[in-house]
């Protein structure tokens, strides 16, 4: 048996329970890891407040884990091999990392080294996957380039910020409270912006024309103005809803998007983040090169309270469970 966080239906964070289950067993081309750690994510969220489609209820959450492998039917990977496991309907349609032990396909793996703790490797996957890819793919990001993130405390805009300044880039990113505009400077931001939902002009004002990129992570209520703060043929990619919203309704493009500015969106995968990329960003962790920013850490029965942090905004950057 082991312990597992099951969500029974969607609702408040009390339909999360703690519970004994059996530990489940890898059908053919599945692994078995021993969870060590897992991030908490927004789509989490969702999920327990229904607004996540096509999920299977009763369900273990969790759409990423770190551990080690427990077992492998097909002798791929050796037990105590370090790995992260992500999305690929972990959580969804099958039980994903809220638990001691979860099974994934062997295709939602990817092996690792690290002596860093588990709180830290913990927190790294998803937001070092969906950070990297919005930079890469969404925005084709390069160095000497200005970058806004839109939503720079959260745990992916911190990752953004501290990869593109790895990358070269000058960075603005936001935040709603003035409070935690320090942090964003402290975090290496070059222009910490408090949003007060209309922030274009002033983005304007440190960057005359505009940004070359930005990252949309608070949702479809900012987009608009941050397609403002982008210059002609620059590029926001929308990547986050902290909004809880997603949706443009009766979206006409010409109408909505200034001329020239290009919106793309990015969803990615456990295969969008190579395993040499959550290497080097890994060993760049380790050696003080790369800052993610600090966890917040929890234990598997304190849950409820990191699913009430997450859903009330207290908390800057990455939660993190420690199984």
């Amino acid at each position: 048996m082991m312990r597992a966080v099951v969500l029974v239906e969607p609702g408040p964070v009390s339909k999360l329970e703690l519970r004994d289950v059996p530990i489940p067993e890898p059908r053919p081309g599945w692994v078995r890891i021993r969870v060590r750690a897992f991030g908490l994510n927004r789509s989490e969220l969702h999920t327990r407040l229904g607004l996540a489609d096509g999920v299977i209820f009763p369900r273990v959450p969790g759409i990423e884990c770190a551990g080690e492998i427990d077992l492998d039917p097909g002798g791929e990977l050796a037990p105590g091999q370090q790995v992260a496991a992500m999305m690929g309907d972990m959580g969804r349609t099958y039980d994903g990392g809220y638990a001691e032990y979860t099974v994934v396909p062997r295709t939602q793996v990817i092996p690792f080294r690290s002596a860093l703790p588990w709180a830290v490797l913990g927190a790294v996957p998803e937001t070092l996957q969906t950070a990297y890819g919005s930079l890469t793919v969404g925005l084709d990001l390069r160095a000497g380039q200005t970058v806004l993130i839109r939503g720079g405390t959260s745990a992916t805009g911190l990752a953004a910020a501290a990869l593109a300044k790895d990358m070269g880039a000058t960075v603005l990113a936001t935040t709603r409270s003035a409070a935690r505009a320090a942090k964003l400077a402290g975090h290496g931001v070059d222009h910490p912006i408090v949003d007060t939902g209309s922030i274009a002009g002033e983005v304007r004002e440190l960057v005359p024309g505009g940004v070359d990129g930005a990252i949309e992570l608070v949702g479809t209520p900012t987009l608009p103005d941050t397609l403002a703060a982008t210059r002609v043929h620059g590029t926001v990619c929308f990547t986050g809803m902290l909004s809880n919203e997603w949706t443009v309704p009766d979206f006409y493009p010409i109408g909505y998007l200034p001329n020239g500015v290009r919106l793309t969106g990015y969803g990615g995968d456990s295969a969008d983040l190579p395993a040499q990329v959550l290497q080097r960003y890994l060993d760049g962790i380790a050696a003080g090169r790369i800052d993610l920013g600090e966890p917040r850490v929890y234990r598997l029965e304190q849950i409820r309270d990191a699913h009430d942090d997450m859903e009330h905004n207290r908390v800057v950057g990455k939660q993190v469970v420690v199984v």
